[in-house]
């Protein structure tokens, strides 16, 4: 059974994409950017082990969810777990995925880290690229500062390279 070691999980959340999603802190972070909101999820060897099972199961008895993100910490950093877990999302439930990584989409395109060009053909949006407190803005959508780009997935999957989401629902 695929687990994945996480800092918790916020079911109901109404600020890590549009509509009600269940948001799991994924655990490590090699990134540590200055200001960030998610400190404790540094540590690799910090969290907990749950196993996806689990957390499917915690998806799946939320009737009201519009979408599901994950978060961090790293997803990418646990991008094999996370693409089980995926898998069954869109295959069972058919919510919408939502990424936050540090990670340009350039490098999860390029399959850094190992398995993170397999998680990508599951996510709906990524929000990527690291927290910069200097460019933080609290006029963003969705994001932090204003580096980090929200990308249509599946669009930039078929064209090889970045396409903006567009979509009202993730950006102002």
């Amino acid at each position: 059974m695929a687990k994945l070691r996480i800092s918790g999980i916020y079911n109901d959340s109404i600020v890590d994409g549009p509509g009600l999603r269940l948001t799991v802190f994924t655990q490590g972070c090699p990134h540590h950017c200055e200001g960030c909101h998610n400190p404790q999820t540094h540590d690799f060897k910090g969290g907990k082990m749950i196993s996806v099972k689990k957390i499917f199961t915690m998806i799946k008895n939320n009737p009201l969810l519009s979408g599901v993100t994950f978060s961090g910490g790293e997803p990418f950093m646990q991008a094999k777990a996370l693409t089980l877990l995926a898998k069954k999302i869109k295959s069972e439930l058919g919510l919408e995925i939502a990424v936050y990584s540090g990670f340009t989409f350039e490098v999860l395109y390029s399959d850094t880290p190992k398995g993170a060009r397999e998680l990508l053909n599951f996510v709906n949006v990524l929000i990527d690229g690291k927290f910069i407190l200097a460019q933080r803005s609290l006029d963003l959508k969705f994001k932090g500062s204003k580096n980090q780009r929200t990308i249509n997935v599946p669009a930039s999957l078929e064209k090889g390279k970045v396409i903006l989401e567009r979509s009202p629902r993730w950006v102002s």
